[in-house]
């Protein structure tokens, strides 16, 4: 294995910019480790190996002319397969995109090769990023570099299992519930879900507008820090984008680095420490906890009643807004078309390429969005759903009150193994239990390794009030100083 693709996103960018190494042997030695081991991982629905090259030769043709660079320039990136990228493929794991090569980039594709970073290709997800285990990707799940045997978390599963495998050291994933931070908590991997509105929605194929978030996965805080800060941001293209600058995300991971949080008060959610997570989590947990405190952290409980009704609540909202965001897939003007024999009507068109282009998992949400929107029940359901929102947003103003941060686990359990409960939809919906609220409320959450339950990775979520993204990656980068970063057994 080259000795390049174990180092962090921070020191390929240094080596790059020292001219120790080129972009293009970067790019090469993942590349490289991606043949050697993606038939195992399968964290990649395209790889773009012309692109990536043909990028990295650029970068070192602007540093030899003197050119200077972002921070990130030379540095390797995977991007999900939810954001749009001009001449390549963009299915959103799904069957009724298959082949699809958009016209146009999504934002964040134009800043990131605005930094100079090198796109390696698209990385699998669940269906339209609807799961918790990538098994619901229409090309086959990704796996664990834990376990093989093991999903690596969804919906952006092969984003964090790209970044786990040293097959990418940056990758972009989204986070609808939870799906950045429930794979980097089971993978070992940093995951960071921003803001709503900080990181722009252009390009991404929406799923749940209200909700969406794209962001950003790295092995390390700092590494994420630097991501977030190069994709976020205002967007006039899109019209929920926040009109202010990304804080200063990289100075706040930097200063946790320094391992000094005094003067921070960090609340531990009660509702999430209780029942329904796995003994192992939270013994990593509290172990995490004591060492935040050992750091200077002030520790408060912190009781957030509505909490246990996010769960409920996302799955009559995020469905409704699907349920309408899904109806531009029509087998009309791009992707799938089944069944235009010249015999059948467009409505009979329409169904039947439906039928073959969804998977049943997107049908099923689709099924209870529609439910929920139609008349009759959309104020017992869709209605009563956004009250609860609100509820859920007062309990983070009032909690952000008393302390800077929240903290909890990121997901109830560690990775389950493939297979356990793709019968059992609940018990799926289950993974997001802890990620949920963050969404409904529109605030900022990053999961960070904090240790090992029988051997598999547990990860710990902080969430912080919306603009205040710094706070959440201060804290992380200061427990990363304390326990470290997590290492898969070797491939």
């Amino acid at each position: 294995m080259s000795e390049l693709i174990t180092k962090t996103a921070t020191e390929i960018a240094a080596l790059v910019a020292s001219g120790e190494a080129s972009a293009v042997e970067v790019t090469r030695a993942h590349l490289d480790r991606i043949s050697a081991v993606e038939e195992r991982v399968h964290a990649f629905l395209h790889v773009d190996t012309e692109g990536a090259l043909a990028a990295a030769r650029s970068v070192d043709e602007r540093r030899a002319a003197g050119e200077e660079l972002g921070p990130l320039a030379g540095v390797p990136v995977a991007v999900k397969d939810v954001l749009t990228t001009k001449g390549v493929p963009t299915t959103v794991g799904s069957k009724i995109l298959e082949g699809w090569r958009p016209p146009y980039d999504a934002t964040i594709v134009q800043r990131l090769r605005a930094a100079g970073t090198v796109m390696l290709g698209k990385t699998n997800m669940d269906e339209f990023a609807m799961g918790s285990s990538t098994e619901y990707s229409a090309y086959g799940p990704s796996h664990n570099p834990w376990d093989l045997d093991r999903i690596p978390g969804g919906s952006g599963g092969g984003s964090a299992a790209a970044v786990a495998a040293y097959e990418a050291p940056l990758a972009i994933g989204s986070d609808t519930g939870g799906s950045i931070r429930q794979p980097g908590a089971v993978t070992g991997t940093v995951g960071a879900k921003p803001t709503y509105g900080g990181t722009s929605r252009y390009g991404l194929v929406a799923f749940s507008s209200s909700l969406d978030t794209p962001g950003p996965c790295a092995r390390t805080v700092l590494d994420a820090a630097l991501l977030h800060a190069a994709i976020g941001g205002h967007d006039p293209r899109d019209s929920t984008s926040i009109p202010q600058p990304v804080p200063d995300v990289v100075a706040a991971a930097r200063l946790g680095a320094t391992g000094d949080l005094t003067g921070v008060k960090l609340g531990v959610v009660t509702e999430f420490t209780g029942e329904g997570a796995e003994p192992g989590v939270m013994a990593a947990f509290r172990e995490s906890v004591d060492a935040l405190a050992k750091l200077g952290a002030e520790i408060v409980e912190v009781s957030c009643p509505h909490f246990r009704y996010a769960l409920p609540a996302y799955y009559l909202i995020a469905p409704s807004e699907c349920s309408s965001n899904l109806a531009r897939f029509d087998g009309v003007r791009f992707g799938l078309r089944v069944g235009d024999d010249g015999n059948r009507s467009l409505e009979e068109v329409m169904s039947l390429t439906r039928e073959a282009g969804f998977g049943p998992e997107v049908k099923r949400r689709i099924m209870l969005g529609t439910y929920a929107l139609s008349s009759g029940y959309y104020d017992a359901y869709y209605g009563q759903a956004q009250k609860v929102r609100t509820l859920i947003t007062r309990d983070f103003t009032a909690a952000f009150e008393r302390v800077d941060a929240l903290i909890s686990p990121t997901t109830p359990f560690v990775a389950f193994p493939i297979g356990a409960r793709t019968a059992d939809p609940y018990q799926m919906y289950l993974a997001d239990l802890f990620t949920i609220p963050t969404n409904l409320y529109g605030g900022p959450g990053i999961s960070v390794p904090c240790g090992l339950s029988d051997g598999l990775p547990v990860g710990l979520q902080i969430m912080a009030p919306t603009m205040a993204d710094d706070r959440m990656y201060r804290v992380a980068a200061a427990l990363e100083s304390t326990v470290g970063t997590f290492t898969p057994p070797a491939l």
